[in-house]
Order: C-alpha cells, then structure tokens, then sequence
C-alpha cells in the first residue's frame, strides 16, 4: 500500500500531538516537520524551514495559530499540496473557505479547512443533528477547559510572556471567558487587559482577565464540550439530542487533523469544511468493510 505522505508544519502542542496520530496511522507516514529556521530538529524525523527540501508531500498539516493558516495554505496549495488546518474563527470560515477554494482549484489541489473537534467534528454532529430535528434550537456549551486558540491570541498581544484561557459554559451556548497572564517586565497590565478585551476571540463573550505570576502552574490541556438539541422531527415535538466528550484538547485536534488529511486525498481539488465530506473518508480501510462494521 502506498501511504499517505505527510508534511507537518509547526511543532507546538498540536504539531506534537499529530506527529502522534500520524505515526499511529496505517495508511500514513511522516515525510518531515516544517518549523521556522533555527528551531530545534525533531529525533528520527528530517526537519526543515521549506517543505521543498522534503521532496514528496501528498498533504501539509498546518499546526500553525489560526492566524498564520491563509498565508501557509495558500503557499502549499500553490504547489499542489492538499492542506488541512484547524482554523476557529467562526465568523471568518467562509471567507477563508472562498479564498482557499480559489486557489486550490488552480494548484489541483484540497483544502479541508477548520478541521479541529470544534469546528470540525463537533460541526459533524451538530449538522447530523439538525438534519434529525430540522426546527429546534442547538446549545453548544464548551468546557470548561482550555481554549487554544483564545490562549494564543492572549499571548500574541504586546507584552503577554504567557497566557492561558479558560473557557466556562453558563447554559444555552453562553460562555465565560477567564484568561491569565504572565507579563513581560515592564508591561502595563492595563494595556494588555485592553488589547485582549478588543481582540475578536474575545469581545463577544463575558471576559475577564487576571494577571498571575507563573501560567505554567496554573495549566491544564483539558477541555469538552456539551452539543444539545431540542426539536422537531417531522410534525414530532419534544426531540432531545445530546453530545458530550471531555477531552485532552491538542491531542484530540491532532487526530481530527489527521482524520482530514486522509479525506483529503478522496476529494476533488476544492476547498471544504467537514461537513461537506462524507464521514467514511475520513477513515482508514476498506470502504465494504467499514460499511460492514458500522452500519
């Protein structure tokens, strides 16, 4: 069987996470890791600051903040290199969906974009769920746990030496947001508490942010998340549906990641979410068996 040739690129705590997956994989090998010059070499894997110097790469997984994800794909795509990220600004998927399915078109190329556990296959059981009961209301509570992606944008804002976000469901898709910071000397809190506030992570949520002496005591990578439907099947009232997982969060993003990069490579060239993408490709084996184990 000729596997799946995978570059990684990024090596944080979701780069490591998916080597893990990639590795676990049947159907995938590891062709390399792409990190920024000068960073230090990941042992028995070649590891570079182009994924040119990696020769074959049948897929790029972009283990890179959610910021850096348009520019990367568009650069891998370019070269006819499907890409997958885990991108999870809500409000911003479907222009990031136009521009990458432009210009995965022209390299022949797939994106699978937003493919974490939330977007990603949260969105799966949340479309499932309202093709069941098509008029109702969907509560998506998160956590509580850690946000990734809202920890890197605290972190990222002038004079943050470290941050960590918790996310707490208040019921009914209402969350706080707790988020800690560590400052550079000399910072003002003050600014930085104004910079997060203003940030889009978190100015449509509760937010509060507190200033600590050392966020490595107060971390932990869990997180979960309760999906709830209440609606109506037919001319049915009264349908309740609920999806619920607690989770070691960069763990289980490095899985779905890799779960897309296999569904990747049985799509046309295009860009999709994983809702768009039937749910066998997203995995390894035989399609009659598969159908045989879990339908």
């Amino acid at each position: 069987m000729n596997k799946i040739k995978v570059a990684i690129v990024g090596y944080g705590n979701i780069g490591k996470y998916t080597l893990e997956a990639v590795e676990a994989a049947p159907d995938m090998e590891c062709a390399g890791i792409v990190r920024r010059s000068g960073s230090a070499a990941v042992e028995g894997y070649k590891t570079v600051s182009d994924i040119k110097e990696l020769g074959k790469v049948d897929v790029a997984i972009l283990a890179t903040p959610t910021r850096k994800v348009e520019e990367n794909a568009l650069k891998y795509l370019a070269m006819g290199i499907n890409t997958v990220d885990s991108f999870d600004i809500h409000s911003k998927i479907c222009e990031l969906r136009a521009s990458l399915g432009d210009a995965a078109v022209k390299g022949g190329a797939v994106s699978v974009i937003s493919a974490g556990w939330d977007p990603g296959s949260d969105s799966v059981v949340r479309a499932l769920m309202e093709a069941i009961a098509p008029k109702g209301v969907t509560y998506t509570n998160f956590g509580p746990g850690r946000s990734m992606g809202h920890s890197v944008a605290a972190k990222s804002v002038a004079g943050v030496k470290n941050a960590l976000s918790v996310t707490i469901p208040l019921g009914t898709g209402i969350h706080r947001r707790m988020v800690y910071v560590e400052l550079e000397e000399g910072a003002s809190f003050e600014a930085v508490k104004a910079g997060i506030l203003a940030d889009p992570y978190f100015s449509s949520d509760e937010t509060h942010v507190m200033q600590v002496a050392d966020v490595d005591a107060l971390n932990d990578v869990g997180h979960g998340v309760d999906l709830v439907r209440k609606g109506v099947s037919g001319q049915t009232h009264n349908q309740l549906f609920s999806f619920g997982m607690k989770i070691n969060n960069p763990a289980l993003t490095g899985q779905v990641l890799v779960c897309a990069a296999r569904a990747s490579m049985r799509q046309n060239p295009g860009c999709y979410t994983m809702i768009e993408i039937p749910v066998i490709d997203y995995l390894a084996g035989d399609r009659d068996n598969l159908i045989a184990h879990l339908v």
